[in-house]
């Protein structure tokens, strides 16, 4: 009986031991994905940019602190709008690079220029502050003032009749390109005669 008693509880003792080892591989240090402790707009806010920059309804986050590379996920509804001086929109999956004053390869925003949509490649402040906050929009940088993305926004359905509300089309010497709302990317090449307007 004693053998089989210590046998018991060195199995017991091993599943104990694995289950606590799992635990705390599940929540080490260097562990990059979302939690309580942290989010999204600390990680914005060390990095000596403004919390507004991305609106609420972050659901959760991937961050590797070795590149600086993160993903991010919003809540329904995505794709939506935040109104700054202009309107932004965000995708379901957004991600990029963040580093101290910067976001760069930025996917998942755009920015409306008119009656376009651009897609927003990068983010950048001066440091030290000059109170502008720049958006890289592919040939220019827009402008805006740092007091507009002070606080996160509340990022509301994108309207209906919004034209192509769910694509962004940017262009580059092969053709035209949208991105959807899902992130996905398709090229329609241009025609001899749109190539010859363009010259």
């Amino acid at each position: 009986m004693s053998t089989l008693s210590h046998t018991f509880f060195i199995a017991l003792s091993m599943i104990f031991t694995l289950t606590l080892a799992m635990g705390s591989a599940e929540l080490s240090p260097g562990d990059s994905r979302s939690s309580p402790a942290m989010s999204f707009y600390d990680v914005l806010k060390s990095n000596g940019l403004p919390m507004g920059i991305f609106p609420k309804g972050i659901s959760d986050f991937y961050l590797d602190p070795d590149s600086g590379r993160f993903e991010l996920h919003m809540l329904p509804p995505s794709p939506c709008d935040a109104k700054f001086e202009t309107r932004v929109r965000y995708t379901f999956n957004i991600s990029g690079f963040v580093n101290y004053g910067r976001i760069a390869n930025l996917s998942g925003v755009a920015a409306q220029e008119l009656f376009l949509w651009l897609p927003v490649k990068g983010i950048q402040v001066d440091v030290p502050s000059s109170g502008l906050i720049y958006f890289d929009v592919g040939m220019v940088f827009k402008q805006f003032s740092l007091s507009f993305f002070e606080e996160p926004k509340d990022c509301n359905a994108v309207e209906e009749g919004d034209g192509r509300g769910n694509e962004v089309f940017f262009f580059n010497d092969h053709g035209r390109i949208a991105e959807h709302a899902s992130g996905n990317l398709w090229r329609k090449p241009f025609a001899d005669e749109e190539r010859m307007a363009d010259s």
